[in-house]
């Protein structure tokens, strides 16, 4: 019986269930059984008839994650409070596999390029990943889903630089161990990819956002489909039905890495998903608490810039890919507007490109699909 909960408030102690699972993996690694993976863990999961979280919860997460801008299209809330996304998230989920660096280093890295002192290098390149990886899903928010291409994607951007290049996004054909449990994944290579199709299928089958960003916490580190990096592909996987919702995003704000890990092993050991489901709702709830204030400090979204988010992101785009000077540039403008809009919309859509070159840095360059090449190309030629 995998799906028993007991839904505990915010902040709140643990339930029986979850303090259970938290005794039997804190014994030494020699008290625990040694257990191989479970199919009929994943079996047992029927899309919208089984449930690990349970209704009452998902009704409370789903209406707190609601942000009024359900009929837009995906991607636009979490476009709206990306500038402080990209942080959190990169640091919380970077935090959660051990990294060292602080949120303000984390800031100071993705913001303005530069390393912690005394940090290794493996640590600024997760945290780097992360914002590419989050960027990523943002910016195809209306095409991301539980399928192959997004999920290996989303590994591959995750693990650049990390892991062997030859693993990056392939499922792997190798066995793998997992330090600190005594759970041992599939090692066979055809039962890995048959599980993997299994788990996506009912992933994207899942009707309620909520349960699917969860679901996508237990099955895909449970598996481990790839060498490495699983459980943050499971983490930044997680927000994908969120942000196609227009969902508050889950940036795993205050998780204390001991109750995370914690809960993971919960499932690799016992198939037990009580403990995870605990620390998920509460994380889940101080992200929307966050975002809250995000969203207050932003604004509401223009309706002109949302309308017509696309062209602007292409003339942009346009004038960066062909190096153009800022002659050069205002012609091309006066051109695609008088192209693209109304005559009445004309000097707003030029305003709004202009703009977008103007606030044009390293840092934000993946959202309109540039190269680091392509802008210092242009920035150079721009006078």
């Amino acid at each position: 019986m995998y799906v028993v909960l007991r839904e505990e408030p915010p902040g709140g102690e643990l339930s029986t269930a979850a303090r259970e699972i938290r005794t039997y993996i804190r014994q030494p690694l020699v008290k625990r059984q040694p257990v191989n993976y479970c199919g009929e863990f994943l079996d047992a999961y029927q899309p919208n008839r089984t449930f690990y979280l349970p209704e009452q919860l998902r009704d409370e997460l789903g209406r707190i994650g609601q942000v009024g801008m359900e009929q837009l299209p995906a991607g636009t809330h979490v476009r709206q409070v990306m500038g402080r996304l990209l942080i959190d998230l990169s640091w919380n989920s970077s935090r959660l596999e051990g990294n060292t660096y602080t949120l303000l280093e984390t800031q100071r890295l993705l913001e303005l390029g530069e390393d912690a002192d005394g940090r290794a290098t493996e640590e600024a390149q997760m945290i780097v990943n992360h914002k590419a990886a989050i960027e990523m899903l943002a910016e195809d928010a209306g095409e991301i889903g539980f399928n192959r291409y997004t999920i290996c994607n989303l590994h591959a951007v995750l693990a650049d630089n990390l892991i062997r290049d030859g693993a990056l996004g392939r499922v792997r054909s190798i066995p793998v161990g997992i330090s600190g449990t005594v759970y041992h994944p599939l090692a066979v290579p055809q039962q890995i990819e048959e599980r993997f199709d299994e788990v996506l299928r009912k992933a994207e089958a899942i009707r309620n956002p909520i349960e699917q960003a969860f679901f996508a916490m237990v099955h895909l580190p449970y598996l481990q489909p790839f060498e490495d990096v699983n459980k943050r592909v499971s983490r930044l996987a997680a927000n994908i039905p969120l942000i196609r919702s227009n969902l508050c995003p889950l940036s795993f704000v205050e998780v204390k890495r001991e109750d995370y890990i914690g809960a993971i092993l919960g499932v690799y050991e016992l198939n037990r998903v009580e403990y995870l489901c605990e620390v998920f709702a509460d994380a889940y709830r101080r992200s929307c608490l966050r975002y809250a204030r995000v969203r207050q400090e932003v604004g509401d979204p223009d309706p002109f810039r949302l309308r017509h988010r696309m062209a602007i992101a292409r003339v942009v785009r346009e004038v960066v890919q062909g190096a153009m000077n800022q002659r050069q540039t205002l012609k091309w403008i006066a051109a695609e507007a008088e192209k693209e809009m109304p005559a009445a919309d004309r000097a707003q859509f030029s305003g709004e490109v202009e703009q977008g070159l103007l606030n044009l840095h390293e840092g934000n360059i993946a959202r309109y699909r540039l190269r680091p090449a392509e802008f210092e190309a242009w920035r150079k030629n721009w006078r």
